[in-house]
């Protein structure tokens, strides 16, 4: 009831007058320095628990993509490897160096919330309320816990978002250089922003604004966008457009009517549940707006909602950065309500805690490992950060289980990229030698020794499908188990129960057999 009101009395305008001119308007409140505080508490909350478990098995796949620093992967284009590369040369293979970046993208993405909302027309109070409902919600703090792609795909949409609130409220389509470069960055880093430009450009034309994307300044940003995707696009022709076949299995796995459900239920969990009524009230003003671009940005969200839904709805989190500019927008729409009675402020604030409260052991290691049972369910990021460095001693003590001339023709097999990128990246100095595995990147990194003949190879536990004996019986005449996979914490992960195989008499030799290893996913 209380939510219907908000939403009743938001105003339509970014002007606390509730009048939307209709013409360009360049005078804004100034910007409220308090915006910035509130992304440096995030900051520093995310690096106080950045160093609980361990890594993340995407976390150690980025820093060996990082390794092997090529035009573009499977699975992303170069940014986040390259981030990865100067966290390396900067810092080693730190578990807080490798976080502080994704640290520094929450904080900026705060930042951005706050001046999405100031350019909406936005005073100090909705400033702040947006800087707070974006420090809060689950999915920017869930992404920015850890490093990898979807972090600086979040701040992506919101700088872009930005840039469009922008160019809707002065008319100056200049800004579209910015832009351009702001898209291109995030088309370097991962490719669904790509999906958020095209989806703003259709709700443009749809809202009447074609004035405003229908021009020389919008098809020079285009261009410095389009320039940044020349890497990706090229090693991705080189490597049969792995990319694409990628996003096919993703989609079989994640798509489909049978996640619709899923989907729609998880887009209530990336805010915090009190700040919902807020990015409705922020929908709702972007379309009521009377401007074309701030309505393309509801069109844009609309579009992308039953896209995502159908294709990957499973992946909860891909739209994501959305939410940044709704909340932006639904500050500005309910400020007069907050004015009208101080306590409604502090109740809203008192609310958010409370729901961020129960949502934090979901997202972040607040708990003690040992005390994650049952939560994998939920968010199973949280348990693939425990067992590493168990899954490496038991490889090593197979490994050098076997005699030295028998290992001189050994390979270890990997059945995934995070038990491959373990191995190479915390087995490092242990004297194993690479890993290798038929995951996605992996694959075109080769089998290693195409002429092995032994394989100690390990697969994931009944959580990920069981990998057992009978796969790799297709290609060796014995496997035997040496070793089953565990965590001090029993923690029912992917690896949890998996076991490493020692397998020999390969019935082709292994590089004719390394095609029939390749998986996406």
């Amino acid at each position: 009831m209380i939510a219907m009101k908000i939403i009743a009395k938001a105003p339509n305008t970014p002007a606390e007058t509730g009048r939307e001119p209709s013409a360009p308007v360049t005078g804004i409140a100034s910007f409220d320095w308090r915006v910035i505080a509130v992304g440096a508490v995030v900051f520093a909350v995310l690096l106080a628990f950045s160093t609980r478990y361990g890594f993340d098995r995407d976390e150690l796949y980025f820093l060996e993509c990082a390794r092997h620093l090529q035009a573009s992967y499977v699975d992303q284009p170069v940014l986040t490897p390259l981030i990865g590369w100067v966290s390396l040369k900067l810092f080693g293979a730190s578990l807080l160096g490798l976080r502080m970046w994704p640290a520094l993208a929450a904080w900026a993405t705060v930042v951005v919330a706050g001046l999405i909302a100031r350019e909406f027309g936005g005073g100090r109070r909705a400033q702040l309320v947006a800087a707070v409902a974006t420090a809060t919600m689950p999915v920017v703090l869930a992404a920015d816990h850890l490093f990898g792609p979807t972090a600086f795909d979040v701040l992506a949409w919101a700088g872009l978002a930005l840039v469009v609130v922008r160019i809707g409220r002065t008319g100056d389509v200049r800004w579209w250089l910015a832009g351009g470069l702001i898209l291109g960055l995030g088309l370097a880093n991962k490719h669904s922003i790509g999906f958020f430009a095209v989806a703003l450009f259709i709700g443009a034309l749809l809202s009447g604004g074609r004035r405003l994307v229908l021009n020389r300044w919008f098809l020079a940003g285009a261009a410095i966008a389009a320039a940044f995707t020349i890497p990706d696009i090229w090693w991705q022709a080189q490597h049969q457009w792995a990319t694409i076949a990628m996003t096919r299995a993703l989609g079989q796995e994640n798509g489909g009517l049978g996640n619709i459900g899923t989907w729609v239920i998880g887009q209530l969990l990336m805010t915090a549940l009190a700040m919902v009524v807020v990015w409705v009230a922020g929908l709702r003003f972007t379309w009521r707006s009377g401007r074309p671009l701030w309505r393309a940005l509801a069109w844009a969200y609309a579009i992308l909602f039953v896209f995502f839904a159908l294709t990957t709805g499973g992946k909860i989190y891909y739209l994501g950065g959305a939410y940044i500019y709704l909340v932006g927008a639904g500050a500005v729409a309910i400020d007069g309500w907050l004015a009208a009675r101080k306590a409604r402020l502090s109740t809203l604030m008192v609310a958010t805690a409370v729901t961020v409260a129960l949502t934090l052991p979901l997202v972040l290691p607040l708990l003690p490992a040992k005390d994650l049972g049952g939560t994998e369910k939920i968010n199973n990021v949280l348990a693939e950060s425990v067992g590493w460095p168990q899954l490496v001693s038991s490889v090593r003590t197979a490994w050098y289980s076997l005699p030295a001339k028998q290992r001189a023709n050994a390979v270890i097999f990997t059945s995934n990229y995070g038990e491959a990128s373990a191995i190479n990246i915390l087995g490092s100095g242990t004297g194993l030698p690479q890993a290798v595995s038929g995951h996605n990147t992996y694959w075109w990194w080769g089998p290693g020794n195409p002429h092995a003949t032994t394989v100690v190879a390990v697969m994931p536990g009944p959580m990920d499908g069981g990998g057992d004996a009978a796969y790799l019986s297709q290609f060796f005449a014995s496997v035997r188990a040496v070793a089953t996979l565990s965590n001090p914490y029993g923690l029912q992960n992917q690896e949890w129960r998996g076991h490493v195989y020692l397998c020999t008499g390969p019935r082709h030799p292994w590089g004719q057999m390394w095609p029939k290893l390749r998986q996406y996913s």
